[in-house]
């Protein structure tokens, strides 16, 4: 364990610099179209999954990529960990998260959010936020991007009870598009509120698109249902993994929040 310490410790190092080497560098992009800056946003995507590697043995996987249709879509992602946030950039052209206002006061990087078209909501602000909110998600989405969106709100640990919110649904009817399901067990290794990075193998799996046009409530449930259910399936296997690269899969991620 304490070789992984020090790996994790290294990685953290490594990491910040070079988000720090590229934000400098993506600096002259906010002269330039949302698309310069997305692609320097990419690069930082695809060096954390290198250093993760080599560091941190951590092996990323990702399953189902034929799946991914073209153009504008609303893609649900389960989320654990921080690391989706920005490791799911480089699989689409346009892509625009929901997240939370106050990320966006963030001195710089709040900026580049801003820049690169994110839509941030105020949680507080209630049905107005919900309807401001899909009113931007439907622009963006008819101009051809693609939304992404973590239905339960906030990072749920491996094995925590799902938390579903219902106003990701209004996003879908109102955008008319498909919705492209993700399943992740990132939270094993990238795990929320630590600096530790477990080694594994971290699996992403894109999974069968829902047509557009579904009913509240069967989009609701079949959202839940195969993300769960496919969550499930690689977490399992992901701690079974761990217990026998490091003796146990680690005690919080079973936890909550």
């Amino acid at each position: 364990m304490f070789l992984i310490f020090l790996r994790s410790l290294l990685f953290n190092v490594l990491f910040y610099a070079v988000l720090v080497c590229l934000a400098i560098v993506a600096l002259p992009t906010f002269a330039l179209p949302p698309r310069a800056m997305l692609t320097v946003a990419k690069w930082w995507a695809n060096a954390t999954l290198f250093l993760m590697r080599v560091v941190c043995n951590i092996k990323v996987e990702f399953r189902g990529q034929e799946k991914i249709p073209k153009g504008p879509l609303v893609i649900v992602a389960k989320h654990q960990s921080f690391w989706e946030t920005f490791a799911l950039l480089q699989f689409f052209d346009r892509p625009i998260f929901i997240l939370k206002r106050q990320l966006t006061n963030i001195p710089v990087f709040g900026q580049f959010l801003i820049k690169t078209g994110m839509i941030a909501i105020d949680r507080g602000a209630g049905v107005k936020a919900l309807l401001d909110m899909t009113r931007r998600a439907r622009e963006a989405v008819r101009s051809g991007c693609q939304l992404v969106i973590f239905p339960e709100g906030t990072r749920r640990a491996p094995g925590a009870p799902p938390d579903y919110k219902t106003g990701f649904a209004q996003i879908y009817s109102a955008c008319g598009v498909q919705c492209l399901p993700i399943a992740l067990n990132s939270g094993l290794f990238w795990p929320r509120r630590t600096f530790m990075r477990y080694p594994g193998t971290l699996v992403v799996e894109f999974l069968d698109p829902l047509p557009p046009g579904l009913p509240k409530d069967e989009f609701l449930s079949r959202v839940q249902t195969t993300i769960e259910d496919a969550t499930g399936r690689i977490v399992d296997a992901g701690r079974k993994e761990q217990e026998q690269l490091i003796g146990s899969a680690p005690s919080y991620a079973a936890t909550s929040g």
